[in-house]
């Protein structure tokens, strides 16, 4: 009578009971079906920060600058525009930078399209020059561009912005993409748990009934079947974090052997790892919240 009495309330952390629910914790399939979720969801909350991580590069650097090419087969002309153009676009409101690339960095870039004789050849090549904007700054664009035309109306001025919002809406929606993954596996590893309680309410419907006879609550009950599901979710989620931080880390190293500034700047940040250390926390939260709604309404309508 003492362990089930309504006033009794650490019953539930005592060894006898622990020994109310025979099975082992990791009995049945739930630990690893959970694992499985978090592994996915882990690797879809991954994706959804770093893509979050590479909109923000975007913003701060790439949309924040603007390229602005001369073409003139007279070079000594051309020369005297591009120099006359950087001491000008420098003094703007607005520019935190003006630089004029030198014609050795882009037969540089040219060398792996055009091969090393055509590249070092003396193929004329635009004068371009690279603006940066200062923070917040995207503004002045019309009105550098509007002084370069005064100067140049042959200029062209590329903004970076403009060709790359297409890369921008889609880095957004799948950002957005991945947090509904994030919800879904959330929510499905919700209902694996109600499945798991209302299974395992049947399997032990006997002892239950012993319970009740001898005065326990639905509470306390449900307390019971709450703390041995978490465990449960508890430890998958933990397995399913193990996984997927290695498949991060090895898809991490790879993005970082291409050298691709682009694509390297699809990276986690540094609390990012913060937020998917939670994750597992959470998903135990979620099974224990789901597991007591799950029995409590179940005690209530069969009595």
């Amino acid at each position: 009578m003492a362990l089930f009495g309504r006033g009794s309330g650490n019953w539930l952390t005592s060894a006898a009971g622990r020994r109310i629910l025979p099975e082992g914790w990791l009995s049945g399939p739930m630990p690893w079906v959970i694992a499985i979720m978090m592994f996915l969801m882990v690797l879809a909350a991954a994706a959804g920060l770093a893509l979050g991580h590479a909109a923000r590069g975007l913003d701060s650097h790439v949309y924040a600058q603007a390229t602005i090419q001369i073409v003139d087969a007279n070079q000594p002309r051309r020369d005297a525009v591009a120099e006359r153009l950087v001491a000008m676009i420098a003094q703007q409101p607005g520019v935190a930078s003006a630089r004029r690339i030198a014609d050795a960095e882009i037969t540089e870039l040219l060398r792996p399209w055009l091969g090393g004789g055509l590249a070092d050849s003396d193929l004329p090549v635009p004068a371009m020059i690279d603006v940066v904007f200062e923070e917040g700054a995207r503004n002045a664009l019309p009105a550098v561009a509007a002084r370069v035309k005064a100067i140049a109306p042959l200029a062209r001025i590329d903004d970076h912005a403009q060709w790359l919002a297409p890369l921008s809406g889609l880095i957004g929606a799948l950002r957005w993409l991945a947090m509904v993954l994030v919800l879904l596996m959330a929510a499905a590893a919700a209902f694996t748990v109600v499945l798991a309680a209302r299974a395992a309410l049947n399997t032990h419907q006997s002892t239950i009934d012993v319970m009740h006879h001898l005065g326990s609550t639905d509470a306390q009950i449900a307390q019971l079947f709450q703390r041995r599901i978490a465990t449960d979710a508890l430890f998958g989620g933990l397995v399913g974090l193990l996984l997927a931080s290695f498949v991060i880390l090895a898809v991490g190293d790879r993005i970082a052997r291409v050298g691709s500034e682009l694509i390297g700047s699809v990276a986690l940040p540094g609390y990012a790892w913060l937020v998917l250390a939670l994750l597992p926390i959470a998903g135990t939260l979620l099974a224990m919240l789901a597991a007591r709604l799950t029995i409590i309404l179940a005690l209530r309508k069969r009595l």
